[in-house]
């Protein structure tokens, strides 16, 4: 579960953080930022943040649009995000074909488009789409490029079904609009992502001219703390899972010491003729500790076998993704083996205290 998680927030981008518009007060009426009049993340703040934030290596607005692509007589409607050249690089997005388009395509606001693998597996099934033209909204625009696939997201997202474009083309032609939804920042290092947020968030602050008493109008999110969140509940469930295991451990090691019980009751004669001939109390304990562990040594190797073939069969069948840990491994097998040693001490013990001749009394 934590390996999927880490797997997800890598498929966003490391060192990540989100602004975003905020609530706006104006006139005693407060906006928030679903609503259209909210403007409060202009392009200007984003400059100020590349320019005068130290702890952050690059940025990009975000203004999306969702609307209907169009190719010859087939169409798919998607998302199309406005971003900057900068974007591969924070988003940690590889190019499958083509490129990414560039600063210039930006300024110019120009009509260039870079696809996600479901749109061209809807629209250009077959053939490659670089240099081919999709029309949105009447407007025609060229595909330059084509993203590598990502999947799905942890909510069950499609990250392959969208696309990209200049966000001076969206905000201009698309959606008609000088505001910026959010800004996709990334921090020189996962270590510098906590101060680049006090940062952005003291930079805004004063960008805004808002004074102590008032609340931000804006807001900065740290992919660390969904990381953070994530992995704290999964320590809660793997508390859980090991109380549940620990349980499963203990009625385990009962039945081995039962076992070696019955097996010291039923040798008591055998261990009588081998205290006879001169075998130490030493030696018998020695004798019945080792099969304990073997006893539990070979359980453990059987299920560590079989929890390796589950995590085989697990993803082909139900889909969820599993982990084999080296470190769980080696750790199970140390653990089967205090198991026997724990449990085995007992009965090993009481068939090194026997004594001989009440011992070769038995029947």
């Amino acid at each position: 579960a934590q390996a999927s998680v880490q797997a997800q927030i890598s498929s966003f981008g490391t060192n990540l953080l989100f602004v975003s518009a905020g609530a706006q007060n104006v006139g005693g009426v407060r906006s928030g930022t679903g609503d259209n009049g909210t403007n409060t993340l202009t392009e200007d703040d984003l400059l100020a943040i590349q320019r005068e934030v130290p702890s952050v290596s690059a940025v990009s607005p975000m203004v999306n649009s969702r609307t209907q692509l169009v190719v010859g007589n087939q169409n798919w409607n998607t998302s199309i995000q406005g971003v900057s050249q900068d974007l591969p690089g924070i988003r940690k997005w590889t190019i499958q074909s083509g490129e990414f388009f560039s600063d210039a395509d930006v300024r110019s606001s120009a009509r260039v488009i870079v696809i996600g693998q479901t749109i061209v597996d809807n629209l250009f099934y077959g053939t490659d789409p670089v240099g081919q033209y999709i029309r949105v909204m009447d407007l025609p625009f060229r595909v330059v490029g084509v993203l590598g696939r990502k999947g799905q997201d942890s909510q069950g997202r499609d990250q392959d079904d969208i696309a990209f474009a200049p966000y001076t083309t969206v905000q201009k032609k698309l959606l008609g609009t000088t505001r910026i939804q959010v800004a996709y920042v990334s921090a020189i290092s996962s270590d510098a992502t906590y101060t680049a947020q006090l940062q952005i968030t003291d930079l805004l602050r004063q960008q805004h001219k808002l004074s102590a008493n008032q609340p931000d109008d804006f807001t900065v999110r740290n992919m660390s703390d969904v990381a953070e969140a994530a992995n704290e509940t999964n320590s809660i469930m793997t508390w859980l899972l090991g109380s549940i295991a620990g349980v499963s451990l203990l009625v385990g090691g009962i039945g081995i010491m039962n076992i070696m019980l019955v097996s010291v009751t039923e040798r008591t004669r055998e261990i009588g003729i081998r205290m006879a001939i001169g075998a130490r109390s030493s030696a018998v304990r020695t004798q019945f500790l080792i099969e304990s562990i073997v006893l539990s040594l070979t359980g453990g190797i059987i299920g560590i076998l079989l929890g390796i073939a589950a995590s085989l069969v697990i993803p082909l069948m139900l889909g969820w993704p599993t982990l084999v840990s080296t470190t769980a491994i080696i750790g199970s097998v140390i653990f089967s083996a205090a198991v026997g040693i724990f449990f085995g001490y007992y009965p090993a013990r009481k068939a090194a205290a026997l004594d001989p001749i009440d011992a070769l009394r038995y029947e």
